[in-house]
Parts: structure tokens; C-alpha cells; sequence
């Protein structure tokens, strides 16, 4: 049989899992290793097949690092929680410490946090900060970057009083104005320092901390405290689900942030809204930023009332269906039409999309065009 053709074969035995699947084909070595882990998790026949214990658990996942890229070890990973109730593993801190880190992972752990022991909760938390470090790696110089190139025209100040002259800017725009004569240049260009004020523009991360959106929590976490850091955007993190907690002051640290999460439970947006219209004290300086798959548990009239009423006073507002890559979310398309009414964008936003988004919120500009482009997968 020709190498292609054994290949071929091989790959079909791997994926119908069975001796007698009809390929003819016996599997040896790493292969035949693939074969078991693959079995252990997608056999229909098995319950629970990697047991109880977390030496075996610890074991499995061990081994599929040894025959999969990281890539694929997540989607495992991601498929073991349900099928073999590793959930319940999760409380182990010998599993911890052989899971492969990831956003899946990490929004398990945010579920579980409430009943995690405390010799795992160590554990935990050094899991956590791994993968928040790696998106922060990612992450942070990009949204850095694109938030202050935004700001930084807002920053200038064209009209500067005497002691707020950029001089060195200033006589550098103005050189072809430069008098032989009279050795000196005539400044019909002025350029300053931007005026002292505590920051250029306010952002409001609102985000629903029901389970369907782990994801986007752990993400709107770690865009948070890069924002928080920013010196010319002062940033406010609420969560929500029926009640509502201001988690601003955690901002500095998001692995803080995250273990004062509580995901799942209800969803009332309108109440978040309204605590947000209350702790708003420049309106036409405020973005605010609603994740939410806009599944309303309470008023929906009066949460559409609240969004009316919080951009007739000036603030831009936007909703992000969710904040990671985990494809097209579901979500409530009524509210979102009404949304779209009140001038509103409703759009899904990927991590690597993020940045920019905030750079044309922040800078005025067109957010409707914004999601078209997004939509479009540009």
C-alpha cells in the first residue's frame, strides 16, 4: 500500500476510534498512544473513562500535550470539561498544575471560585495570572498605542497661554516664517502643552458577568488595567448579572479583578445602566461600553428608556455583543434593533479588534462604520 494511502488510513482509524471500523488498518507507537487519549474522551460507551482520580486525570492531560499542539490541546481540554466531568477535577490542584492555561480553562476556574478548596485556590490564581500575563503581553502595547495616537491631537493646544508653550514644537512648525533680518521667526503657528486636567475622556466598561459570557469578562479584565494605566482616559469596570458591583478600584491588578467575579446567574441590564448614568460626570467626554448579549432579565422598556436617556445626554454608547474569538455570538436581535434606533452599534469584537475600537470611540469617530467594517471581517 502506498505511504499515502497508509496515512490516509491512519487518519480514518484515528478518527472512527474503532478495531473494527473497516480501514484495516493497526495502530502502533505514538499512534496507537493518540488512539487511547482520543478514546478516553470521545468514546460513547465510556463513563467518565478517565475516572475519578486526579492522578489519572493528570495523566491524560499530560499526554495529550505529548501528541497534539497547543492549539488543539485546548479544544480537548474544552471538550473534557463537559464529557468526563473534569469540572468536578478542576478542584484538584495536581490537575491545575498540568492543565494547559487558557481563556477556557480560566473561565472554569471564575465558575468554580466559590467552591474551590482552599488548597487549590493557590493553585488557581497561579493559573490565572499565567494566562493574564500572556494577554497582557499581547495585548497591552497595541491598545496602548492605538488610545493615545487618538488622544494625542485632543492633547495639543492650539491656543496656549504663555507658560503653557510647546517652544520647541512651536519654532520647529514655524521655521519657513524665519525673519534674516531680524534673526527670529514670527510664530503664526502656536503649539502648547495640553491644559492640566485629571484625563481627556472617561470610558465605562459595563460588562455582564452571566455564564455565556466568561470570555469576554476575562478579556474586558485585561483591556481594564491596560485602560486603568492610561493617564489621559479615567476608566470605570462594572459587572453585572442582577445586582451591580463597581470593581474600578481593583483595575490595577486583573487577576484581583477576576476572583471578584462571580459569573452566572441573571441579567439585569437596565439596572446597570442606570448605576452607570449616576456615576457619570461628563457626559459628552464619556464612552461607555456595554458587553452583554442584551438577554434582558428585567425591564426591557426601561433599559431601552435608560440607553435613550444616556445618549440624549451626551454620551456615546456602544454594545459589544461579546469581547473574544469565539465566533458569532447568540443574542437578543430585538434589543439590538432598538438599539441601532437610539444611534447605538451592536457587534461582536474580537480581542485584536478591541484596540481600535476604543481608539475611534474615544477620538469621535464613526462607530456605525466601525461595526460595518467589522462585520465584514476586515
Amino acid at each position: 500500500m502506498p505511504i499515502d494511502a497508509v496515512e490516509h488510513a491512519k487518519r480514518w482509524r484515528l478518527i472512527l476510534g474503532g478495531l473494527d471500523d473497516g480501514t484495516g488498518c493497526t495502530l502502533t507507537g505514538s499512534d496507537l498512544g493518540m488512539d487511547r487519549v482520543l478514546e478516553a474522551l470521545y468514546d460513547p460507551d465510556r463513563k467518565a473513562g478517565l475516572g475519578s482520580s486526579s492522578p489519572n486525570v493528570s495523566r491524560w492531560l499530560g499526554d495529550i500535550r505529548e501528541y497534539f499542539p497547543a492549539s488543539v490541546v485546548r479544544v480537548l481540554q474544552s471538550d473534557a470539561m463537559d464529557r468526563l466531568q473534569l469540572r468536578q477535577m478542576l478542584l484538584e490542584p495536581e490537575m491545575l498544575a498540568s492543565a494547559e492555561p487558557d481563556i477556557n480553562l480560566v473561565s472554569a476556574l471564575l465558575s468554580l471560585r466559590s467552591v474551590i478548596p482552599n488548597r487549590t485556590k493557590e493553585t488557581a490564581r497561579l493559573v490565572v495570572r499565567k494566562v493574564v500575563e500572556e494577554l497582557l503581553r499581547q495585548l497591552e502595547s497595541p491598545t496602548r498605542q492605538a488610545v493615545t495616537g487618538a488622544l494625542n491631537r485632543s492633547a495639543r493646544n492650539r491656543r496656549p497661554r504663555h507658560q503653557e508653550m510647546d517652544w520647541d514644537r512651536t519654532i520647529r512648525a514655524n521655521l519657513r516664517h524665519y525673519q534674516p533680518d531680524f534673526r527670529t521667526i514670527i510664530p503664526e503657528a502656536r503649539i502648547g502643552f495640553g491644559r492640566k486636567r485629571s484625563s481627556l475622556r472617561d470610558l465605562i466598561l459595563c460588562v455582564d458577568q452571566s455564564g455565556s459570557m466568561a470570555a469576554s469578562v476575562v478579556y474586558s479584565s485585561v483591556f481594564g488595567a491596560v485602560l486603568a494605566s492610561i493617564p489621559s482616559v479615567t476608566t470605570r469596570m462594572i459587572v453585572f448579572d442582577t445586582s451591580v458591583v463597581d470593581l474600578t478600584e481593583d483595575l490595577k491588578d486583573p487577576v484581583d479583578l477576576l476572583f471578584g467575579i462571580q459569573l452566572g446567574g441573571g441579567t439585569d441590564i437596565h439596572r446597570a445602566l442606570n448605576y452607570c448614568q449616576s456615576v457619570i460626570t461628563r457626559p459628552t467626554d464619556t464612552v461607555l461600553v456595554l458587553i452583554s448579549d442584551l438577554y434582558e432579565g428585567g425591564d426591557s422598556a426601561k433599559m431601552i428608556k435608560r440607553a435613550a436617556s444616556l445618549v440624549a445626554s451626551g454620551v456615546k454608547v456602544v454594545a459589544l455583543l461579546s469581547l473574544s474569538d469565539q465566533g458569532a455570538p447568540s443574542f437578543d436581535h430585538s434589543v439590538a434593533a432598538n438599539f441601532a434606533s437610539l444611534g447605538i452599534p451592536s457587534f461582536a469584537c474580537t480581542p485584536d479588534a478591541f484596540p481600535d475600537l476604543m481608539a475611534v470611540a474615544l477620538k469621535g469617530g464613526d462607530l456605525q462604520a466601525f461595526a460595518a467594517t467589522i462585520s465584514r471581517g476586515t
